[in-house]
């Protein structure tokens, strides 16, 4: 049988979904609570190896395996198994042909900043603090302008395996909130694929052009040479969240 599984993290502490040699990762926690639970071995496959430190509350994952445990009741077998930062959502049987990464059409990311002179502790976890927000105005002009298929080589970070750089974005959704007292700023980004640290490139950029510190022009030099240099900082892992996988 093949199991579908919609898991939500806090990747704070761990070393990203894939598993490593000298730290602990998403993908080998829930490999070994199938393992405590169930008494097997199965290599579990997600929709998309999240990096570090970051979130997932959507992330889609699949194993094949003989069992009698129905898959609605996979969650309840395993999330006593796993520690309190990772919980299996929900449950279900994939159809034939179901594959978590190769069968994706589309993902959502979410990248959270907010604006403080200072760093709020109830904040800090999962967002980035930035000292000024430009205008919402000013960074819907550049949100639009990062839309479509492009060449997003600039935005890719070295030690990518990608065979192309070419990719489609279909949104970015700028949701503005307060919470705590503060402005918050929510950059919804929906693709059909995404390079290594595209998402946290993006919101760099995105903040750069709407402030000033770098234009429209060098953003399209960007998308037309591929040059690092032209796009904004890489902001940090702990702002980004796998909102969703959509298939």
């Amino acid at each position: 049988m093949l199991y579908v599984l919609k898991i939500a993290y806090d990747g704070t502490e761990y070393a990203g979904w894939q598993r490593q040699k000298n730290a602990l990762s998403v993908q080998e926690c829930l490999e070994e609570a199938v393992k405590t639970a169930l008494g097997i071995d199965v290599r579990i496959t997600a929709s998309g190896r999240t990096d570090a430190g970051v979130h997932a509350a959507g992330q889609v994952c699949h194993f094949k395996a003989e069992l009698t445990v129905p898959p609605t009741r996979m969650p309840d077998c395993l999330n006593v198994y796993l520690p309190p930062s990772i919980r299996i959502l929900e449950g279900w049987e994939g159809e034939e042909g179901f594959d978590a990464c190769r069968t994706a059409k589309r993902k959502t990311y979410r990248y959270t900043v907010y604006e403080s002179n200072r760093e709020n502790p109830l904040l800090e976890r999962f967002a980035t603090r930035v000292e000024k927000l430009p205008p919402l105005e000013s960074m819907q002009a550049v949100a639009r302008a990062l839309e479509g298929e492009h060449d997003f080589k600039a935005f890719c970070a070295s030690g990518s395996s990608a065979k192309t750089t070419v990719r489609t974005v279909y949104s970015v959704q700028l949701c503005p909130r307060v919470e705590y007292g503060v402005q918050v700023l929510d950059v919804f980004v929906c693709g059909n694929g995404f390079l290594y640290n595209m998402v946290r490139t993006m919101v760099g950029e995105l903040l750069d052009v709407a402030s000033g510190r770098r234009s429209m022009d060098s953003l399209q030099e960007a998308f037309a040479t591929g040059a690092r240099h032209l796009v904004g900082k890489n902001f940090a892992a702990k702002g980004l969240t796998l909102m969703s996988v959509e298939y």
